[in-house]
């Protein structure tokens, strides 16, 4: 494991960024108060230029309605691409307000309509609770497509971090219950592997996890969301994608991951993986960036992966 500090390898436009990032251990007696703050430094950051519409989608099987957030960049097409966008947090905090983060913005200056979703956290909702939250939203956006002036055939799933993780537990469910196939999925250094910080790590790299998204911290996301479920059924790929056995039958997928993001490793796994089953797959790995880079929108490196972004959106949504 690290035995010195990676500080040297980031990114000097992205110090601001680790510098600024909590560093006392997560947990449920803290927790309240990290959403406080994370809320707080949310309404700091500059909004997109569009009000979104507030909707919600009915819950299913007793579960509360799942709110949504619409964004749309407007237009006369009736035919046009919509993402549906899962916001990060670590799976335990977070709101359809970080949608203003990632992706999503990149969407909404090319036209596209974008749906974030904003589902339940752990540990007060454990597995699948969120999952189905964000298929219940995918429904919704289905149903209401023709109301939104949006193509069913232009629809891609998305997500940051977290959301990047449900955004491809989606993928899986909605293959396994043989609903429809999206258009794309676009990770966002997507959280993966339950395993990745614990000990049955099957990467330990050294010289990631460092800086904003900790091994601790991960842990204690994936352990909130796990709650009592032991991830050995058919639905462990729902739970941890990285765990799926079949990678078959997914949409076209591109991944942004930073070279410092604890995620990396999983995330090139995962890229490896799909590349084998035959799923066309791009992978990007920012040097120097941390967990979040884009955060610092102005960094050097932040506009590479706008640029990037932006060019899958084009071809894998818009030029169809």
């Amino acid at each position: 494991m690290r035995t010195s500090s990676t500080r040297h390898l980031v990114d000097p436009e992205l110090i601001p960024l680790i510098e600024a990032s909590p560093s006392e251990p997560l947990n449920r007696d803290n927790l309240i108060d990290f959403r406080q703050s994370l809320a707080k430094r949310l309404m700091a950051l500059p909004c997109p230029g569009i009000t979104p519409m507030g909707r919600l989608a009915s819950g299913q099987n007793g579960a509360p309605d799942v709110r949504l957030l619409v964004y749309d960049p407007g237009g006369t097409d009736k035919e046009r691409p919509v993402m549906l966008h899962i916001h990060g947090g670590g799976m335990i905090s977070g709101s359809a307000e970080l949608s203003i983060l990632g992706i999503a913005p990149i969407a909404l200056e090319l036209g596209v309509v974008v749906v974030s979703v904003d589902y339940r956290l752990a540990p007060e909702t454990p597995f699948p609770g969120p999952q189905e939250d964000c298929y219940v939203a995918l429904h919704w956006l289905l149903a209401h497509a023709a109301e939104l002036g949006v193509s069913p055939s232009k629809i891609a799933i998305s997500g940051d971090s977290a959301g990047g993780g449900l955004a491809a537990a989606l993928a899986f469910m909605i293959r396994d219950r043989d609903d429809f196939s999206p258009a794309a999925q676009l990770l966002v250094f997507p959280m993966l592997d339950h395993r990745t910080g614990g000990p049955d790590d099957p990467y330990c790299n050294p010289i990631t996890g460092e800086f904003v998204c900790t091994r601790e911290r991960t842990q204690f996301g994936w352990e909130a969301l796990r709650g009592d479920y032991r991830a050995d059924d058919a639905r462990k790929g729902w739970f941890s994608p990285a765990l799926a056995d079949d990678l078959t039958r997914l949409p076209p997928t591109w991944i942004g991951t930073g070279a410092l993001d604890l995620f990396l490793d999983e995330n090139l796994d995962y890229a490896r993986r799909l590349r084998r089953r035959g799923v066309p797959t791009e992978m990007h790995v920012y040097e120097g960036a941390v967990h979040g880079f884009n955060a610092i929108p102005q960094a050097s490196v932040s506009k590479r992966f706008a640029y990037d972004a932006a060019v899958a959106v084009r071809q894998l949504l818009i030029d169809l």
